[in-house]
């Protein structure tokens, strides 16, 4: 019987605490805001200063009401998943951690799990989280004293640390997977994290299952960007991104903006500012910052490129390197057709379509090159694949460049590939030539804006961002080889394609034109 009472009195306690949190459970932004200040001791930015950027408290609005606060000012549909993109330093971090226990607080019986790029990355939001356990407003919620991976609320909310392993995620079902610092994820452990939450009613509100991917993003086409490019699609995602701009202090009224090296920037917006990064600090780190690295990382305009074989590629349609889709240009009759392959079955298999347009002068090096369409698949034959691209009814092409390995004969046919291509009437051209004479090659053409993508090779202009040296050797010459899907296959493709003319004799071209 005393048993019997004891859990009565606890379960009496328990239904009082909830009752408690919902009597003061923020309603609205103003609200939210308030509440953190005074719970936390945080005075979360609520204006971004940079145009079309979003600053730190609408993410903590995005994921405590889960869209149901406000009017969508981005008029992006209602998603499940957030992605926060913002810059080191930013609060990112902990803003995730004020987020967990706002949802602890007030979503009783919610389960979330914090998994970070490392276990030290994992840990820095859970330590944010212990901490926060310790004031003395939240130490009267605790279940028991947090552990060194579990916090737990009487309320039965809890959250719980991951190590950054497939097992560890692919077993859990929880409503609420917080991912911090994605662009350090492995990608076999971001994709088995898009599969373990799941929607629920707590404490008589929905909760959605979602993700939050909070990171920096420095890689091109990493798990950052990869997320970034579906939510732009509108795949389920809303994107909240700020930069340094939108959390550094006030700028001081006497500081003037001519001699300061930010002004480039921020072009005087910083008057308004109402941060908290200091501004030395942030002049400091600018002074520190390539370029490339303040642009990615602290400004979060882009990836980072310094790894990039081909930093200089602009994939922008309508810019110097992506041309608008156009089908007229498969008709036109300046210049000539030619095309290139990359041999595979289980790598891919890739081909495409060019026109060159020759110069005023009939120099081949200042001929433009416009590749007008792609052709990639994995899993077949060399002839089923011929057999497809046939399909695709592309103009003649004067000859066909390839990777000159294409002259081993098969061991199960006994032929060759180019003997395959030549049976079938194409002219074929394999000039040897080292890989990085032909990204020299390329970067040439890229730079004097003589080698242009028809925005239809989608594949291509990816491959192009996302073809990448190895950041651990810097030593290394040669671009990484990243497996049967990897970036290489199509810029081997173009490759063999700029080699094969730009080795060609004038003459030669000449008679073609």
């Amino acid at each position: 019987m005393k048993a019997k009472k004891n859990k009565r009195v606890d379960e009496a306690h328990v239904m009082s605490v909830v009752r408690e949190m919902e009597a003061i459970r923020p309603s609205n932004a103003d609200e939210l805001h308030r509440f953190v200040r005074l719970a936390f001791g945080i005075d979360v930015v609520r204006s971004a200063i940079v145009p079309g950027n979003a600053a730190p408290f609408d993410y903590l609005c995005e994921a405590f009401f889960e869209g149901d606060c406000e009017p969508d000012k981005n008029k992006q549909p209602l998603a499940n998943d957030l992605i926060v993109w913002a810059n080191r330093g930013g609060g990112k971090t902990m803003l995730g951690a004020v987020a967990t226990m706002l949802d602890m607080m007030f979503k009783p019986g919610i389960e979330i799990c914090i998994l970070g790029g490392s276990m030290h990355q994992s840990s820095r939001m859970y330590e944010y989280l212990r901490e926060m356990a310790r004031r003395p407003l939240f130490r009267g919620l605790l279940k028991r004293e947090p552990t060194e991976r579990t916090i737990e609320l009487i309320n039965s909310s809890r959250t719980r640390l991951l190590s950054h392993s497939p097992r560890m995620v692919r077993g859990e079902h929880i409503h609420k997977l917080r991912c911090d610092e994605v662009d350090e994820f492995q990608e076999h452990v971001y994709k088995a994290a898009q599969m373990v939450t799941k929607s629920a009613t707590l404490g008589g509100r929905k909760v959605r299952g979602s993700i939050e991917s909070l990171s920096t993003m420095h890689k091109p086409f990493g798990p950052m960007s990869r997320a970034m490019d579906r939510a732009q699609r509108g795949e389920g995602a809303k994107i909240i991104r700020w930069s340094v701009l939108d959390v550094m202090e006030r700028c001081e009224v006497e500081r003037d903006c001519a001699t300061c090296p930010l002004h480039g920037d921020c072009k005087g917006a910083a008057k308004q500012a109402r941060g908290f990064m200091p501004i030395d600090d942030v002049i400091a780190i600018w002074h520190r910052s390539s370029a490339n690295t303040w642009a990615a990382e602290m400004m979060c305009l882009r990836p980072r490129t310094d790894a990039c074989v081909y930093p200089q590629f602009d994939a922008i349609t309508g810019g110097k390197h992506v041309l608008p889709v156009s089908p007229a240009r498969r008709h036109e009759t300046t210049g000539m057709f030619i095309g290139a392959m990359d041999f595979g079955i289980r790598s891919q298999f890739v081909a495409l379509l060019a026109r060159v347009i020759p110069s005023s002068t009939g120099d081949t090096d200042a001929s433009t090159i416009e590749v007008l369409d792609e052709y990639v698949q994995t899993g077949q034959t060399l002839d089923q694949n011929l057999r497809a691209t046939e399909q695709l009814h592309w103009p003649a092409q004067s000859w066909v460049g390839v990777d000159p390995a294409g002259g081993q004969r098969n061991s199960q046919t006994g032929k060759t590939d180019i003997q395959l291509l030549r049976k079938r009437g194409m002219t074929v051209r394999h000039e040897r030539a080292s890989i990085e004479q032909g990204i020299e090659a390329i970067r040439r053409r890229l730079d004097h804006g003589t080698l242009r993508l028809d925005a239809k090779c989608e594949r291509l202009i990816r491959a192009m961002q996302e073809y990448r040296f190895d950041p651990s050797r810097p030593s290394e010459e040669r671009p990484l080889k990243e497996g049967p899907q990897g970036p290489d296959h199509a810029c081997d493709a173009l490759r063999y394609l700029v080699i094969n003319l730009d080795r060609a004799s004038k003459p030669a071209m000449s008679a073609a034109w």
